[in-house]
């Protein structure tokens, strides 16, 4: 009796564990933030995220905190050499306006 219950426990032990790991859907890119910003409301703080693009959203991943935020998707005529991030100065705030995606066509607008 005790074996079965033991099992159990893994497999749900288990089960939970890969629960919180589902991927977004979407390609995934890596953009730095060298400060703090805001992008739709969100606040970002400086760091390495995580960037995954959906059809009319952008999930910014840092660690284990995620914010969603609707995007404009377009697709540029070449590729972009690096990422690039146009801030503007809002108060007192760096608010993203648009960020381009080094090795690809693709450019995010925040508006």
């Amino acid at each position: 009796m005790l074996t079965k219950f033991l099992v159990a426990f893994s497999i749900l032990a288990l089960v939970a564990a890969i629960a919180g790991t589902v991927p977004a859907k979407g390609p995934t890119y890596n953009v730095t933030l060298t400060a703090p910003a805001v992008v739709k409301g969100a606040a970002l703080k400086a760091g390495d995220y995580k960037v995954t693009v959906g059809a009319d959203k952008v999930v910014f991943t840092l660690g284990k905190v995620s914010q969603e935020v609707p995007a404009k998707v377009e697709t540029d005529a070449s590729k972009h050499s690096e990422n690039q991030i146009r801030f503007d100065q809002v108060g007192n705030q760096n608010t993203i306006t648009e960020i381009t995606l080094g090795g690809t066509k693709t450019r995010l607008v925040f508006n």
